[in-house]
């Protein structure tokens, strides 16, 4: 029965994805839009059984959903926070939507401070990092440096099997 809820939590979450996108969802109501309650407030209780996995989909705080991967049914990047954030903590990832059965195939990209896409195309997105390192003398230093990371697209659409991070330069 789990499974049943997991699969069809996913459907309906992977069908949100594309019908309404990411800049969409994240705007703010105009500021001339006044609301007045027209009803009953009800009591909302914090969710104490994690068996569906919520507390680790809170610590999401990032999220880029690709939109120039062709025919690919769904690619996003994504970050969790989960170390240190003095030195990098933004655990990144690239997945891609293979099915509601099988859920999305997810490979981590790397530990960082933060990332910013620069561009994305079939089988391609270009990335920002920034990142702490540790010098010789100890101290925390902020780099940003590039990467193009690549993967083969399938002709179906189908999730590949292997993602390359490649580093890059800026022209």
């Amino acid at each position: 029965m789990r499974m049943w809820i997991l699969a069809t939590a996913s459907l309906a979450l992977s069908a949100c994805t594309f019908v309404a996108g990411p800049s969409d969802a994240q705007m703010p109501p105009p500021p001339t839009t006044r609301l007045t309650a027209s009803g009953e407030a009800q009591s909302v209780q914090p969710v104490t059984d994690d068996s569906e996995g919520v507390q680790w989909a809170a610590s999401v705080v990032m999220v880029n959903f690709l939109q120039n991967q062709g025919g690919s049914a769904g690619v996003k990047l994504f970050g969790t926070a989960g170390g240190d954030p003095a030195m990098n903590g933004l655990y990144t990832y690239i997945a891609f939507y293979q099915s509601a059965a099988d859920g999305w195939r997810v490979f981590q990209l790397g530990d960082f401070l933060e990332y910013r896409v620069i561009s994305d195309a079939p089988g391609r997105v270009n990335l920002e990092i920034f990142e702490s390192t540790m010098d010789a003398d100890d101290m925390i230093r902020e780099r940003v440096r590039y990467a193009i990371v690549t993967w083969t697209p399938d002709a179906d659409g189908a999730a590949p099997s292997s993602v390359s991070i490649t580093p890059a330069t800026t022209d």
